[in-house]
Formats: C-alpha cells, structure tokens, sequence
C-alpha cells in the first residue's frame, strides 16, 4: 500500500523497515504526531505508519469530502471492521445488515420522552445503591469502575429494560465485551490476512461473551416471541428497549442474532460513555469554583420542572461543561475514520487509492486556536456562552460541526449520541443536586493516558463523595 501512497508527504521514517520505529511511536504518542503533521503541511493530507497500515490525516476542508461521499467510495463500516475484525470476532451480519444503526438513529431520538423516566429512575437508583452514603460521611469510589457500572446500569435500561440491566453478570460481561473484542483484534491484526479467519476460531475471549450474553437473553427473546405470536405487534406492558425494536423489524429472530446486535450496541456505548463521565467527574473535582453556577441551574430547573426531558435540555451550563470536557478530552486523538473503497480524488485534487484509511486529527482540530480563544484552557462555559450570542444548536453537546465532532460526521455521525448526551447531563446533575465531591489523595485533574487513538481516563483515580451539605 505504501507505493501507492508515495504522492502522500509522511511524518516520521517512510521507508521499511524504519516506519515501523514511527510506527511505535505514533501508539505512544500520536497527539504530538498529529500536530507536528497539521502544522507541518497546513491541513493538507499526510500520512502516519501505523502497526497495521498507513493512515492518511485528511484537513478540514476534506470533511465536505466526506460527507458528500457515498458508503461505497467512503466506508466507516468497513475501516471499523478492519480495525477490530467485527465479521471474525462478531459476526459479518453486523456489517453486511447494519440495520440496528437506523434503529438507533430513529427510535433513539423519537422515542426519548418516553424512554427518559427510566433513566432517570435508573440513574439515581444505581448512584444511591453503589455510593450507600452514610449521614455526612465521605465515602472513596474508584471513579472509573463505578461510572461504568452506573453507565452500563442506565443504558441497558433502554437496550434490555429491567431486570436485567441490574444483573451483575450482565453488567460484567458488557464491561468486559468492549476489551475482549479489541484484544482479539490486536491479536489478529498480527497475522497475515489469509490465516485470519483460522485464527479468530482459536480466540476465547469475544466467543466467551457471547456464549454468556445469549444464557441472559434466551429466556427473555422467546418470551416476547411468545407475545408477539399470540398478539401481534402490540400488547399490555410490551417492552419498549431496543432488544424489542430489533425484534419488530422481523429481519431476524434467533437468540444468537439478536444478542449480537444487543452486544454490538453496548461494544460501541459502554466505554465511550463512560470515559466521557469519568473526564467530566475529574473536571468537577478539579475546578470546584464552577460548582455554584452550575448548582444553581439545576437547582431552579429541577424546582420549576422536574426530571423531564425538556428539563434537561434545557441546562445549558451543564450542557457545555460536558461538551468542553468532551473538546479537551474526547476518547480519540483521531476520529471519522473511512477507508476507500475505490480509487477516488478529493476535492482539492488529492488522489487515495482503494483500500487507503482517512482519519481527521480531532485532537488537534479541538485545540485550533483560529477556532477557540485560549483552545489548551478548560473553560466549562465556553460552549453556553457562545450559544447566549446565537445559533444556540450549533454550540450544543449533540452537535456535529466542522470544529467540533467528538461523535463523528455527516451522515455517519453517531447516532446514540441523543442518548448518551440525556444521560450525562442526567448524571451530572444529579451529582450537582445530590452530593460534594473531591478528589480523594491529589488536587489536581489527572493526566489522560494516549493509547494509539485511545484518549483514556486514568483508571487509577478514586473520587470522594458525600451528601451534599452546601448551598
């Protein structure tokens, strides 16, 4: 691929075998080779050796390219298969039928008036169960594993419903899915593609996942299957969760058909969620002098409206804490990946041969001090103030703009995002309304952890909560 690549400037060793030494270097640190590349050639394309492939970083103005692009000339779905070997390790109807993304992308958003009550419910109940707060003690929590759990918690609210969403097992496994598919995937990204298929067979960690999630799910998929044989498509108390929104569709019906659309669901949520909050939670330990403002928002919401979906949309200091934290510390350095499915010629005159990855430098276009005064500066009401001057949609966490696109863009751009967006800001505020929180041996925000194109909250940090005490 290189060869054909060569019109394409590089950053760093270009040549076999030296790329591979840039190679290691772009894992450890890909912040500072995506800026040195951005900066070097000014938005024009380059391209960086990855363990697996060379990547070519497209500009801004390559975005319209993007999103004017078909699926068979730009495929998101094909450069994630063979990034994490989905149609191996999960099965290639997740890709071949990706029919649960337009599930999500409609009843997500048009059905989450209705749906929000149970994440509210879900929410305040799994905050109260883990922290169990006593009188005004202070209690430590490991941030990551507890936001995750409360994140699992509330978004199988929506995919499985209750009781299920609370079952530990099932909680376990989902948390565990994510790293099982992408240690395996590591795992095959080291063989040649030929022995690929061979080698997936041998892998035990997805398989095992997947073996667990379908002994949760076979009793619940044959009882609304029962239901839906004696009643058609409506009855009293009919699950309204994805699980059963997959299952209206009728395009599939075995137990194992519909767990893996279940798992591909919460392998694509889960972490991101959860890695968004945690950065949040850090944020607001960090700069303890924005708690006011933002207490006094949710406060006079919640006493004026309630736990509606309209309240919540309508905090938008909390809005634009979540949607700064996610500018400085989103969960990948890169992001709108696409790999070429045919020879093709963007609109700037630049050629990328089939088989070719694109990715944007996020991380960098985050930080574009021609965009964001004082980009390197954590500034939580940067977001609400600019939406108090107009074009208040634009400037909101769910948006997807050429300046900011933690979610993606164009038509691909995520389509959960109305989801997760009403459950962080949920969960922020209920800490707001609900408890104190510190960091419980250090002052300071903990530095994220850079992976390849993984921005990672540091797993370490353990967080302080008690009630809260003051106004």
């Amino acid at each position: 691929m290189y060869s054909k690549l060569d019109h394409i400037p590089s950053v760093g060793y270009s040549s076999w075998p030296l790329s591979y030494i840039s190679s290691f270097k772009y894992v450890s640190n890909a912040t500072q080779i995506l800026q040195e590349g951005y900066a070097q050639y000014k938005g024009t394309p380059f391209k960086v050796p990855t363990l697996n492939r060379w990547i070519v970083v497209v500009g801004r103005q390559h975005l319209e390219d993007i999103k004017k692009s078909t699926d068979d000339e730009l495929s998101l779905i094909e450069a994630a298969n063979d990034s994490a070997k989905v149609d191996y390790l999960i099965g290639p109807e997740i890709s071949s039928n990706p029919y649960h993304i337009s599930i999500a992308r409609t009843h997500l958003t048009r059905n989450l008036g209705l749906y929000y009550p149970d994440i509210k419910d879900e929410v305040h109940t799994a905050f109260e169960e883990l922290l169990d707060l006593r009188d005004n003690e202070w209690r430590s929590i490991p941030a990551v594993d507890t936001i995750r759990e409360i994140v699992c918690r509330a978004s199988n609210r929506v995919f499985v419903g209750l009781p299920l969403c609370r079952n530990p097992d099932w909680i376990d496994l989902n948390s565990r899915f994510a790293v099982d598919v992408a240690t395996d995937a590591n795992i095959l990204n080291l063989f040649p593609k030929i022995l690929v298929p061979l080698v997936s067979k041998k892998l035990p960690n997805t398989a095992t996942g997947i073996a667990r999630a379908v002994k949760h799910l076979d009793p619940i998929i044959k009882e609304r299957l029962k239901c839906m044989g004696e009643h058609g498509n409506d009855w009293c108390d009919k699950p309204n969760d994805i699980l059963q929104w997959l299952m209206d569709e009728k395009q599939e019906s075995s137990t194992r058909q519909l767990t893996l659309r279940v798992l591909t669901i919460n392998f694509a949520s889960i972490h991101s969620t959860t890695n968004t909050f945690t950065q949040a939670l850090y944020n607001l330990a960090a700069y303890p002098q924005y708690v006011g403002p933002l207490r006094e928002e949710v406060d006079a919401i919640i006493r004026e409206h309630g736990w509606t979906k309209e309240a919540i949309a309508s905090m938008h200091k909390v809005d634009s804490f979540l949607t700064e934290t996610q500018r400085l510390e989103g969960v990948l350095t890169s992001s709108v990946q696409r790999k070429a499915m045919k020879d093709l010629t963007l609109a700037d005159g630049t050629f990328i041969p089939k088989g070719t990855h694109l990715s944007v430098p996020t991380y960098v276009f985050h930080r574009d001090g021609a965009v964001y005064d004082s980009p390197c500066t954590f500034n939580p009401f940067r977001f609400s103030e600019l939406s108090d001057r107009g074009e208040s949609a634009r400037h909101q966490m769910v948006a997807v703009t050429q300046d900011y696109f933690p979610f993606g863009y164009g038509k691909h751009a995520c389509p959960g995002r109305f989801l997760a967006a009403n459950e962080l800001k949920t969960m922020l505020a209920h800490i707001l309304i609900s408890y104190d929180v510190k960091f419980e041996d250090r002052v300071s925000r903990p530095t994220s952890i850079h992976w390849d194109l993984n921005v990672i909250a540091d797993p370490t940090v353990r967080v302080m909560f008690r009630k809260r005490t003051n106004d």
